[in-house]
């Protein structure tokens, strides 16, 4: 995998950060300058996604890629991580704390439960796929409409559209059907660390019912999906405060 990378503390947990469905690592570039230099840092771009090939692989799924950031961790990290993950990235890092058991130090959510994992029934997941199905193009973009607010600049929505629209569908989308289908109950009884989320004003409250007391959570009421993106200078503080009560 194309990979992010720098040195810190030995004594420190590597912070590992994984970027959402279709998107990519640079999405976390503002946050990648706020991290103190002290902690280690490793941000890849996932199998198919940014600079990285796409596997020959059978298997394109939320817990296939918590295979490949687990094999990243042990190939890069010496001691303990702590994952932060955006969207499809939370998802991926709450599977990779299950299988890092006690290296696993934290996990922290960004606007993770904004699909309302464990929630969805069949006939809700199927029309959900069968859009993007139908035209790929035209439901990345009533996607990122959709989880913008209006504290989504323009130019971010255009960015996004682009970005996530030249994906390849043949990895996409039984990526995406993966991920509209994933429960995150098995990753929570295994997983042996802390879960903090900091979410913008779109987490549903049946989410926020359903899993609320398997983590805390700092809200930015007025912030999209993107929030990490949308803005930086807010959001970063929330970011390195979490960190260090992991660390």
């Amino acid at each position: 995998m194309a990979v992010t990378a720098r040195s810190g503390n030995e004594d420190k947990p590597t912070i590992v950060f994984i970027h959402g469905w279709t998107c990519r690592r640079d999405y976390w570039a503002p946050q990648i300058k706020a991290v103190p230099d002290a902690f280690a840092l490793l941000a890849p771009d996932l199998p198919g996604h940014g600079d990285t090939a796409a596997p020959d692989r059978a298997n394109w799924s939320v817990e296939s890629l918590a295979d490949d950031v687990e094999q990243l961790v042990q190939d890069h990290a010496a001691g303990s991580v702590i994952l932060v993950g955006h969207s499809m990235g939370g998802a991926v890092s709450l599977e990779a704390a299950a299988r890092l058991g006690d290296r696993a130090r934290g996990v922290i959510l960004v606007d993770t439960f904004v699909i309302d994992y464990g929630g969805l029934d069949a006939e809700t997941q199927e029309g959900i796929h069968q859009a993007f199905l139908d035209d790929f193009t035209g439901a990345i973009a009533g996607l990122v409409n959709d989880t913008s607010t209006d504290a989504t600049p323009d130019s971010l929505k255009e960015r996004l559209r682009q970005d996530m629209s030249s994906a390849d569908p043949d990895w996409a989308l039984p990526l995406w059907k993966s991920l509209l289908g994933w429960n995150p109950e098995r990753a929570f009884q295994q997983i042996r660390c802390e879960v903090h989320a900091i979410n913008g004003g779109l987490i549903p409250d049946s989410a926020r019912k359903r899993w609320k007391d398997r983590m805390s959570e700092t809200v930015i009421a007025e912030g999209g999906h993107f929030l990490q993106m949308e803005d930086p200078q807010g959001f970063n503080p929330h970011l390195v405060e979490a960190i260090r009560r992991y660390a």
